[in-house]
């Protein structure tokens, strides 16, 4: 978006040029190599393992981490990156947030020194691949009721249970997963391909194809001692990690929502109806000034949180309003975008339907509109109404 059209508030002004050239860095790669390729992933549900190490040499997975080979790029230079992968698609924005974000922020933030060492460079290289363990068959915005245990015994721990909705699982090297012990919740590193370890991706799919999810079994998988992520303990463990993850999609939301904005843009202006192109009849221009108002919004809201963040003054409840609102505006703007292509619309020739489609599952992970929603009703309130 260019300041004399579509970026009205110019906010590129409020970038600095190191912060511009990793927008455009990123944006290049998108427009080069995911544009070009992402209907026919989507349309065949394939996530291209190649991509994996193209990405790192990017520096875009655990960007925001420093050391251990990690980029150590600002919170706002992550968000940047987000954006751009998002307006390529949101399933490439996934596995940049899943392997950095997630498992790579897990092992960061909570794991040994000599756990950092072993996984930590090559995952940021993307020679290897991460996932996070989290989400549960019937623990989803209740992680504190899952059911998977992790039982210590002389020789190390037993795990045991079932995981769903698992990004990545399916190609990766290492899992964080969450367990149940006699201590509370704590985090394990286990190795792809331990014994009693089941991994079955989830489809078929309507939204994020271009991405991996998969249903993941433990039983009686026997891992050694310093599986256990030492750092780690209680909820604090994979809620500090969801929360870098929350803090991607806010950015990643507004690419979505700005390619959609741009696509039916493109297409209003040459498409002909009644003699005159779309762009010039006014209910159109209402959409496309809706759409562009919100973009903006959010944009703006993005930014503030990662100025925020790189302060060092960012609050959850903060990341909540972030999430909640872009996902909610970014879907919205995607849908009104396709209406602006009509018929043509609901092919993968064009991108609106599709950035719907899988914005669908954006508004769900990381905690669905509801959650985000009693999060900041408990803020203001100060009472809790998640349960009763």
């Amino acid at each position: 978006m260019s300041p004399s059209t579509s970026d009205v508030l110019d906010l590129d002004s409020l970038l600095g040029d190191d912060e511009l050239a990793l927008r455009e860095k990123v944006r290049d790669y998108t427009v080069q190599r995911i544009k070009p390729n992402i209907a026919r992933w989507y349309e065949s549900a394939v996530f291209p393992r190649e991509l994996a190490g193209e990405l790192g040499e990017l520096g875009v997975l655990g960007m925001h981490l420093e050391g251990y080979g990690c980029p150590g790029r600002t919170a706002v230079e992550y968000g940047l990156a987000a954006m751009e992968l998002e307006a390529g698609d949101s399933g490439i924005r996934t596995f940049v947030s899943v392997q950095g974000s997630l498992a790579m922020t897990a092992i960061h933030k909570w794991g040994s020194e000599e756990q950092k060492e072993q996984w930590l460079p090559r995952m940021a290289a993307g020679e290897l691949i991460g996932c996070f363990a989290l989400t549960e068959p019937t623990a989803g915005s209740d992680p504190s009721s899952m059911t998977t245990s992790a039982e210590e015994t002389r020789d190390g721990w037993v795990l045991n249970g079932t995981k769903r909705w698992i990004g990545l699982a399916s190609i990766a090297d290492v899992m964080v997963v969450w367990g149940r012990t006699t201590d509370g919740i704590r985090g394990f590193l286990v190795p792809a391909g331990a014994p009693g370890v089941s991994v079955k991706a989830i489809e078929p799919k309507l939204s994020m194809r271009a991405s991996i999810q998969c249903e993941v079994k433990f039983d009686g998988v026997r891992l050694a001692p310093d599986a256990i992520l030492p750092g780690a303990s209680g909820l604090r463990g994979p809620f500090s990690c969801l929360n870098e993850a929350r803090y991607g999609i806010v950015w990643g939301a507004m690419g979505a929502a700005r390619d959609s904005y741009e696509a039916a843009l493109g297409y209003a202006a040459t498409r002909l109806q009644f003699g005159r192109p779309l762009a010039g009849y006014q209910l159109t221009q209402e959409k496309l000034v809706n759409m562009l108002v919100e973009i903006q919004k959010g944009t703006m809201l993005a930014l503030h949180l990662g100025r925020l963040k790189d302060a060092g003054r960012l609050e959850p409840q903060q990341i909540s309003m972030g999430k909640l609102n872009n996902v909610r505006e970014a879907l919205k703007i995607a849908r009104e975008a396709r209406s602006i292509l009509g018929g043509n619309g609901i092919t993968l020739d064009h991108s609106p339907l599709r950035h719907a489609n899988n914005l669908e599952s954006v508004r769900t992970y990381e905690g669905t509109d509801e959650v985000h929603t009693l999060v900041l009703g408990q803020h203001i309130t100060g009472i809790g109404a998640f349960r009763g």
